[in-house]
C-alpha cells in the first residue's frame, strides 16, 4: 500500500452515486410499497451499503482500514430509476473515495439481487465519485508564487565549513514544491545577535522566514532565545502542531524550541536542525500554514 505516515489526519468526505434502472414502472411501485417478495429494497440495500462501506479495505487491496465516522445512504426515484447518494466522513490521512463508491455499488448490487426475480430488465447503469474534499489537495488549489521565502540555517558546524546542510535545502524544495521561490538562503553561526540581524533584515525583503537549528536545548541552541522577543503576534498553534506532528513519530519531539508568529508581514517560524525534523514540520505544516496570507488580508477563515 502507499505509505501515508507522512499525512496528517484531517476531515475527509466523499459522497458517491451510483444509479439502479428498471424496466417497468411496476417495479418502482412494488419498492414504494413494499411489495418486492424478497423484502424492503431500500433497507436491505441500505444495510448492505453499510457493510460495503466499512469493508472496503478487505476487498480493494491498496485501499487502507481508516476509521469510518459517518456514513449516509439515500435514494431518490427519478422515473424508472433510482439514483443511490453514499456520503462517507472520516477524519484520517487518507480519502474516503473509495469507500463511498465502493457502498454505492455494494447497494445497487443488492437492489439488482432483489428486484432480478421481478424485473428481468433490472441493471446498473453506472458508480462515480460525485465530489470529495479534504487533505492537502484542497490547500494546493491556492497559487502561492506571490510568496517570497527566506530560509537561514543555524549551525556552528555547517557555518564553519565543517558539514554540509541538508536541512534547509530540504525546506527550499519543498517551498518549490508550492510555487514558492526562495529568494534568501543564508547559513549562519548559533549566534543570538547574528540571528536576530537575520530576522530584522529578511523580515524587511520576504514573507515567509523559516529557520532550521538551534531549536534544542544544548548551551548554543539560542534559536528561539533570538527570535521570540522579536515575534510581534505569536502564533502558538503553529509549533503545537509541528510538535504534536512530531511526536507521533519520534518520542523527542516534545523537547523542541520551536517558535512562530508574524514580524510585520512576515510569517517567520523556527525548525529542527535534523533532516528528519525540518522535513516532518514542513510535512506538518505546509500548506495549510500559508492560509495565514489570506487572513491577513482580512479574508475570512
Amino acid at each position: 500500500m502507499v505509505n501515508i505516515t507522512s499525512k496528517s489526519n484531517t476531515l475527509r468526505v466523499a459522497i458517491a452515486t451510483a444509479t439502479v434502472r428498471v424496466s417497468k414502472i411496476e417495479t418502482i411501485e412494488a419498492i414504494q410499497n413494499r411489495k418486492v417478495p424478497k423484502g424492503d429494497v431500500f433497507e436491505f440495500a441500505r444495510a448492505a451499503g453499510l457493510l460495503g462501506v466499512k469493508k472496503t479495505s478487505d476487498v480493494i487491496p491498496d485501499c487502507h482500514p481508516l476509521p469510518v465516522e459517518f456514513t449516509a445512504i439515500t435514494y431518490e426515484i427519478e422515473g424508472l430509476t433510482v439514483v443511490i447518494s453514499v456520503e462517507v466522513h472520516t477524519i484520517y490521512k487518507t480519502g474516503v473515495e473509495v469507500e463511498a463508491m465502493h457502498g454505492a455499488a455494494v447497494t445497487a448490487l443488492t437492489m439488482y439481487d432483489m428486484l432480478k426475480p421481478i424485473d428481468k430488465g433490472v441493471e446498473i447503469e453506472s458508480v462515480k465519485l460525485l465530489k470529495k474534499s479534504g487533505g492537502k489537495t484542497d490547500f494546493n488549489k491556492n497559487d502561492f508564487a506571490h510568496l517570497k521565502a527566506g530560509v537561514v540555517v543555524c549551525s556552528d558546524t555547517i557555518s564553519a565549513g565543517q558539514g554540509e546542510d541538508r536541512s534547509g535545502k530540504a525546506i527550499i524544495a519543498k517551498l518549490e514544491s508550492f510555487g514558492i521561490e526562495s529568494t534568501h538562503y543564508e547559513v549562519i553561526a548559533d549566534d543570538f545577535e547574528i540571528i536576530q540581524n537575520q530576522v530584522k533584515q529578511l523580515t524587511e525583503k520576504v514573507q515567509l522566514l523559516i529557520f532550521t537549528g538551534g531549536t534544542g536545548l544544548s548551551p548554543r541552541d539560542v534559536t528561539f532565545d533570538a527570535i521570540e522577543p522579536l515575534i510581534e503576534q505569536p502564533i502558538d498553534g503553529i509549533m503545537e502542531t509541528a510538535r504534536r506532528y512530531g511526536q507521533e513519530r519520534m518520542p523527542f519531539a516534545m523537547l523542541s524550541r520551536g517558535v512562530a508568529g508574524l514580524i510585520g508581514q512576515t510569517l517567520v517560524m523556527a525548525f529542527p536542525g535534523s533532516v528528519k525534523g525540518a522535513q516532518e514540520s514542513m510535512d506538518a505544516l505546509f500548506p495549510q500554514v500559508l492560509h495565514v496570507f489570506k487572513v491577513m488580508k482580512g479574508d475570512r477563515h
